[in-house]
């Protein structure tokens, strides 16, 4: 957990510079506190868990982006090992938001595929702030098709503010990459789990997000536009983007209610960000369960499902009056 706190967790900032100078004065001159430490230590979560209950869907949108948050890299080094990474989509480059390659993960060989964004501005701007171009959706196709071709399950990690927009984006066929990818995902011969950890933009998301079962962390966000972008259109105001969080029903709870995900990855109280290791435990959980699930199913009966559970997507049933 970093010294980066939102303003509704500034309660929480306080009581952890407490037991932070509780724990410095310790050390310093030896005195045992470990008894106001605990009580402080359980007043602490006690509130992570109040707070994160009366989360609003704008506050969530927020959490998901914090600085702290663990990334794909990170959900990989914790619960995968032997991680070979693979580069360049050998058209145009080797594209930096969007990493894959060979790993193991709990006795299985898989590919793994997800967004990476950056901790600081230089590596942000090395990642590109997790905003792919089209070399990286090929990238990631060329490395999923290299998975189905030795029959490898694939793992999916999704983690943008959207595809990235800029001119040469555009000439290179951005919309084209992210349109070839969801057709080919549509028919990949090898299990697919998506798992949303964090911003789950538009396009930018779908491009790498077409699976067997689509998993999303409690605290992360899932939406054809972000809530910035919605308001600007809709409001003519960036200002706006807390109520148009609320219109676009994009929280985990929101989108298992509307079958566009299949289940929801509980956090850590308070976020991702103030436990790394459950985070990742809950993760790796989550994933090892679909996975045993996943493999054992027939290739044919798999495509089929797969075809059927995005035809379900959008159903909708009028009732006459």
């Amino acid at each position: 957990m970093t010294g980066f706190y939102y303003e509704f967790e500034q309660p929480l900032e306080e009581l952890k510079k407490k037991i932070d100078e509780l724990r410095e004065l310790e050390r310093r001159i030896g005195v045992d506190l470990k008894d106001e430490i605990s009580v402080l230590e359980q007043k602490l979560l006690n509130l992570r868990i109040e707070i994160n209950s009366n989360l609003t869907r704008w506050q969530r949108v927020l959490i998901a982006r914090h600085p702290a948050r663990p990334y794909t890299l990170d959900y990989i080094k914790m619960i995968m090992s032997d991680f070979i990474e693979l580069h360049g989509d050998r058209l145009f480059a080797d594209d930096k938001a969007i990493i894959g390659g060979f790993a193991m993960f709990e006795g299985h060989k898989i590919v793994v595929i997800g967004h990476q964004k950056g901790r600081d501005t230089k590596e942000n701007i090395y990642r590109n702030f997790g905003m792919a171009h089209p070399e990286g959706y090929r990238k990631a196709m060329r490395i999923m098709e290299l998975g189905a071709k030795f029959r490898l399950p694939v793992v999916i990690f999704i983690d943008t503010p959207g595809a990235y927009p800029g001119i040469g984006a555009e000439e290179r066929g951005q919309a084209e990459a992210i349109a070839r990818n969801l057709m080919k995902m549509s028919e990949l011969p090898t299990p697919i789990i998506i798992v949303i950890i964090g911003e789950g933009a538009s396009g930018g998301a779908l491009g790498i997000g077409l699976g067997d079962v689509i998993l999303m962390m409690e605290n992360a966000w899932y939406s054809v536009i972000s809530p910035e972008g919605c308001a600007a259109i809709l409001w003519r105001s960036r200002e706006e983007a807390p109520r148009a969080a609320e219109s676009l029903k994009l929280t985990a709870k929101d989108l298992l209610e509307l079958g566009m995900i299949d289940k929801i990855i509980p956090e850590p109280p308070g976020g991702a960000h103030w436990d790394w290791n459950n985070a990742a435990q809950a993760v790796k959980a989550a994933i090892k369960q679909e996975l045993e699930r996943l493999i054992n199913i027939p290739t044919d009966t798999l495509l089929e499902k797969r075809f059927k559970k995005y035809r379900r997507m959008g159903v909708f049933v009028e009732e006459k009056k």
